[in-house]
């Protein structure tokens, strides 16, 4: 089997450790163990929690007691429509293998992460991609996904809150859109990665799995809850669904560690905690990076709804990855070209980093498009 290379991951391979402004994270700045169990007040009893685990694979499908703590992130779903997964990376591909053959067609919106297209390409099937355009304000055009259906569309792939736009279906889109799937019985995949993040409210819009019987949610601890180094994820889908992945998941994760489903436990159960730190970060720096657009000529966007993301066009006459080298190397802020996303023209800029290296870093941006002009 083969397939494209990840280019928004070979791009952060490559340079994440050689840079002094982060602004390419798409994590809401990580916590450590140390504020999770402040957070918990458990600082003072987790080694009796600990030190009596044996070290077994554990429950191979996820414990009892974190697949009730994440269905109930949902309205309607029960712990048995949940599987846990290596993260949310894990979730999409199982997703991908179990429903996807040669021949089928796949719709993925784009821009989006790499493993909606790719994965299913690999595989032989034949994917058609919903541009996601700004004049739309990055969101789908319902006549044109109405347009790329077909009797043999097996799955429609969406992002929402979507990397890297930061673009947000509310509910009455995501309705229009479980009707186009439904007039082909397609499957419907929403990375809900980032689902928690929304600028305003709780935090968290309505899912796909809420909404249609062939819908499919993935997640995970790494961005809305800041805990990326669990690794763990999940699929929130109908017992079918879950029973057909779980048979090829057999195959590669067996199960997920014992302590990251533990530890995750503890941060659902005190997600009210997580969540008000992580909304003060969301909201505060996206006034930050808002301020800034608007104070830097060469420099425009479509104000996210939610996520950590957002791309910024950039008026320089250099293609995005050149521009991305370029400022890396003369003022340490690392961006992402959109040219690792496929869509030229845009950087991509994480915003939920710390405040103070979000300001120290987009003063350096500044520095930098004064001095090339």
């Amino acid at each position: 089997m083969k397939i494209k290379e990840f280019g928004v991951e070979i791009w952060m391979n490559a340079y994440e450790t050689k840079c002094e402004y982060n602004l390419a994270e798409t994590c809401v700045e990580s916590i450590t163990i140390e504020q999770l169990l402040e957070m918990a007040g458990k600082k003072d009893s987790i080694l009796a929690e600990l030190l009596p685990m044996k070290m077994t694979y554990g429950a191979i499908e996820g414990s009892d007691r974190l697949r009730r703590l994440v269905a109930s992130l949902y309205d309607n779903q029960k712990p048995s429509n949940v599987i846990i997964t290596h993260g949310a990376i894990g979730a999409n591909a199982l997703v991908h293998e179990t429903l996807v053959e040669p021949g089928d067609h796949v719709i993925s919106v784009g821009p989006t992460y790499q493993q909606h297209y790719s994965i299913p390409e690999s595989y032989g099937a034949e994917v058609s991609i919903l541009r996601l355009r700004e004049e739309n304000a990055f969101l789908p055009d319902l006549q044109e996904l109405k347009g790329m259906v077909r009797s043999n569309t097996r799955l429609i792939a969406l992002n929402n809150p979507n990397n890297p736009t930061g673009s947000l279906m509310d509910r009455a889109l995501l309705q229009q859109i479980v009707e186009v799937a439904r007039s082909v019985d397609a499957w419907l995949l929403c990375d809900e990665v980032y689902r928690g993040t929304d600028q305003h409210g709780n935090g968290y819009t309505t899912s796909i799995a809420d909404l249609y019987e062939k819908g499919i949610s993935t997640a995970s601890m790494s961005k809305t809850y800041s805990l990326a180094g669990l690794r763990l994820g999940w699929i929130v889908a109908p017992e079918e669904l879950i029973h057909a992945v779980s048979i090829h998941r057999d195959y590669n994760t067996i199960s997920v560690g014992m302590l990251d489903d533990h530890f995750a436990c503890i941060a659902l159960e005190n997600r009210d905690k997580i969540l008000a730190r992580n909304h003060a970060l969301t909201r505060g720096n996206l006034e930050i990076l808002d301020a800034w657009v608007a104070s830097e000529p060469k420099v425009s966007y479509v104000k996210p709804k939610a996520g950590t993301t957002a791309l910024l066009k950039i008026a320089v006459d250099m293609s995005s990855r050149d521009f991305c080298v370029r400022l890396l190397e003369a003022k340490g802020v690392m961006f992402t070209p959109g040219s690792a996303l496929d869509i030229e023209g845009y950087v991509r800029i994480g915003y939920a980093n710390s405040a103070e290296v979000l300001k120290e870093g987009l003063a350096k941006v500044s520095e930098f498009l004064k001095e090339v002009g």
